[in-house]
Order: C-alpha cells, then structure tokens, then sequence
C-alpha cells in the first residue's frame, strides 16, 4: 500500500455561508458537496481550519468533505490549513465551483488552470502557490445583458435552470465516485459535458 493510499482525499466546494445565499449560482460547490454527504453518508458535524468538514469511506478511500466558512474570497485559507492538516497531496484535491463561462447544465473536471476571475479559486491559487490541483467546473452560464456578474452570481437559479440542477448534481456524484475510483483522466473523458434541457 502507498502512502497516497492512506491519505484521505479532500473534496472542497465553495460558496458563502449563510441562508442569504443558500442555492445561489456562487454556491453550486456548496451544492454538489450536500449531495455528496448523501450519497456518501457523510454528515458536515465539525468546524475546523474555518470550514465545515465531515469525515467517512467510500469503496475503502478515505474521504473528506469541506465547505468553507470564510466566504469565497477567502477560500484558500482553509483549503491550505486541511491540506496541511491531513497529508492530502495536491493530486487528492478536488475543488468544486461556479464558473460563468459555462452553460447551465455542464460540467468539466480540469487538473488545473487558472481561476478565470473566480475570485475563491483565486484565493486557494495565491494560498497554495500552484494552479496544479484538479477542480470540477460547474457551469451557471453567463449574466444577461449588461448585468453585473458580481449580481448575477448571487442570484438563484431561473425556474428553467432549475430543472437541470438535480440531475447536473447526480452526475456530479458520479464523476466524483469515478474520480475516487479510477482517477482524474478517466472520469474528465467519461462526465465532461452538457446536459440539455428535456
């Protein structure tokens, strides 16, 4: 067994703490983090390092799941502190977020990149001193018109959006199982993509 096989992975999904933002397109990490602790049977009972974390297994991999409580912008904080913390090299890492630049419906695992103005992935980038950690892109498509996407992303989801949220975050699901499983490349080939509206 290597010593990777030992470390728990550390799956992270940002957003804002508090019932003002509670399902707002900038919270889609805080998101599919709920549906993982259900389909994990992970409950988030603890406070530490400013985040939200709970602890468990799934098909023997050690998983920790985390929804910081610093507020976006400053989401590297607690993202540095865990990763101390437990071990977890930057390859268990999985950073879960908005991202403007993709439609509603579609999701895109990356090894890495910049943050394309998403100011908590800019945040964990400045923390950790590399753009190297794979992160899972939940699209919320881009604000209409000449709206402010400061605005825009603290909006709820349209009734129309709403309809693909469920089942964006089942697949979510999915491509994390797959991600624990078999590792980033294979599950980026199997769940990238859009899902369309029935």
């Amino acid at each position: 067994m290597s010593e990777t096989d030992v470390m728990p992975f550390l799956i992270i999904g940002l957003g804002n703490p508090g019932r003002e933002y509670r399902d707002t397109r900038h919270n889609a990490g805080f998101m599919v983090v709920d549906r993982l602790c259900e389909a994990f049977n992970i409950r988030l009972a603890r406070l530490k390092s400013k985040a939200l974390i709970g602890t468990g297994t799934w098909e023997t991999k050690k998983i920790v799941l985390a929804k910081p409580q610093t507020y976006m912008n400053l989401s590297g904080q607690c993202v540095g502190s865990l990763m101390r913390f437990y071990k977890t090299p930057l390859e268990q890492v999985l950073v879960i977020h908005d991202d403007l630049d993709l439609p509603v419906g579609t999701l895109r695992m990356r090894p890495g990149g910049g943050s394309a103005g998403q100011r908590g992935l800019a945040s964990i980038i400045q923390q950790l001193g590399t753009q190297e950690f794979p992160r899972l892109r939940i699209g919320i498509g881009r604000p209409p018109g000449q709206m402010d996407p400061a605005a825009y992303v603290l909006e709820r989801f349209t009734s129309s959006d709403k309809i693909l949220i469920p089942l964006l975050l089942d697949r979510a699901v999915d491509a994390m199982k797959d991600f624990l499983q078999f590792g980033l490349d294979h599950a980026m080939n199997t769940y990238n993509g859009t899902l369309e509206k029935e």
